[in-house]
């Protein structure tokens, strides 16, 4: 794609404008998908129920919560290498100060970084909050809790809960902000970057809901809050070039 004019026209923040119906493709429609999946999910109570049919192919027990792939692999080993994913792009970001030819990739990188961070600490601040049960916490699933949803009241004598949303899922999820880093500079790899948050998301989430620890909306909350951040932070930190044009040459 052409690279944009050098006299584009400019918003008074220094941005150039968006494309026709950017918000409402980047906003409003996953906003609208993900209203829908969540009462799709409520009205037909599939948390319980996909819940209570992993536990019961597990043997009526979590089997996965100790495994090595599950636990080791998936959770710990996962969540080492989404900070030392982190770690890695502040190294080029930094080494964009020194190097030219790292220079157009500076912003894009920075943008990356406070992305990734808040989508991860804006999950974190709301499931330390939220007082939600994991699955294995709840009777059924084999713990002594009774089952609430998010719209429910929480009795007081209730132990603390901090299952909501799926915080290991947000390691994987706020990855999809590569969708938007890309859009600044190679808007041709946007989806492989959107393809890759969403699959690392996808496969820390499944994982934990395989070891009883979160249920389906659960990481489906933490998708929308990632993606929801990750867009904010481009309407703030996007390049003065209009989105969609390539800032480097094809290759």
């Amino acid at each position: 794609m052409p690279d944009a004019a050098p006299d584009a026209p400019q918003t008074a923040a220094g941005r150039a404008p968006l494309p026709p119906g950017f918000l409402l493709r980047h906003g409003v429609v996953p906003l609208a998908v993900f209203a829908i999946a969540v009462a799709v999910i409520h009205w037909l109570n599939v948390d319980w129920r996909l819940a209570t049919r992993l536990y019961a192919l597990e043997g009526g027990e979590w089997a996965l919560r100790k495994a090595f792939v599950t636990e080791r692999l998936i959770h710990k080993i996962g969540h080492d290498l989404s900070i030392a994913a982190w770690v890695g792009v502040l190294i080029a970001w930094l080494l964009s100060f020194r190097r030219p030819r790292l220079r157009p990739w500076r912003r894009p990188l920075g943008y990356l970084l406070l992305a990734v961070a808040l989508s991860t600490l804006a999950v974190s601040a709301i499931k330390a909050k939220s007082n939600m049960d994991c699955p294995w916490d709840v009777q059924g699933l084999g713990g002594d809790r009774p089952h609430l949803t998010l719209y429910e009241a929480r009795p007081h004598d209730l132990p603390h809960g901090r299952c909501f949303p799926a915080g290991h899922a947000s390691g994987g999820y706020a990855w999809m902000a590569l969708y938007f880093a890309f859009l600044m500079i190679r808007p041709r790899w946007r989806w492989r970057g959107l393809a890759a948050g969403m699959g690392v998301g996808l496969t820390y989430g499944i994982a934990q809901q395989l070891r009883g620890a979160h249920f389906l909306s659960h990481d489906l909350w933490t998708a929308m809050i990632c993606w929801t951040v990750a867009l904010l932070v481009y309407l703030w930190l996007r390049p003065k070039t209009p989105p969609g044009t390539d800032a480097l040459p094809s290759r």
